[in-house]
């Protein structure tokens, strides 16, 4: 994806988790209050470069047919706390696996830029690589086509916003939240 991306024209930066346990979300509303997430790591630093991003593409291994529970915490509070700084920028989730269990890893992730006013990018398949270590990727074909064609697709989209906004077209002014609580 990233060469697909280079190719076109589009800078890159990989930011890796790393091997450091990612606490969940607390949902304590202090970012609500402050800005940033109480918990001052990876994601309030993630947080703020995506205010300069264009696009992002989310990657996960699979573990027990599911996302790392690294990428969900990591998620769960970057979307919680810094959902307006990803609001209409496109994404994109990709899924590792020696086999198994990415088309249910795909499903769990994809659901974070669907909430958040993102245009999720597709490709020619889902977003999903196989091989029991990284190296073994490059011998599926089809899954290198897949994250080619899926860099192409995220550099077209990322095109046509700035396009759009060079044009005069400006994107959609955000809504105040409408929350309705059933437990009355």
């Amino acid at each position: 994806v990233e060469t697909a991306l280079n190719n076109e024209g589009i800078e890159t930066s990989i930011i890796w988790l790393g091997t450091e346990a990612i606490s969940g979300c607390l949902a304590c509303g202090y970012c609500s209050r402050n800005g940033k997430c109480v918990k001052n790591d990876i994601v309030n630093e993630f947080a703020q470069r995506a205010k300069n991003a264009d696009g992002f593409v989310f990657g996960t291994p699979v573990h027990y047919a599911g996302a790392s529970g690294a990428i969900v915490s990591f998620l769960d509070r970057l979307f919680y706390s810094s959902s307006s700084s990803l609001r209409h920028k496109p994404a994109a989730i990709i899924t590792a696996a020696r086999r198994g269990g990415t088309t249910a890893a795909f499903d769990q992730l994809i659901k974070y830029p669907a909430i958040a006013e993102m245009p999720i990018i597709s490709s020619n398949y889902w977003n999903m690589v196989h091989g029991a270590v990284a190296s073994n990727v490059p011998e599926d074909k089809e899954c290198m086509q897949t994250m080619r064609v899926l860099g192409k697709n995220m550099a077209y989209f990322i095109k046509c916003i700035e396009a759009g906004k060079k044009a005069g077209i400006s994107l959609p002014e955000p809504e105040k939240k409408e929350i309705t609580n059933f437990i009355r």
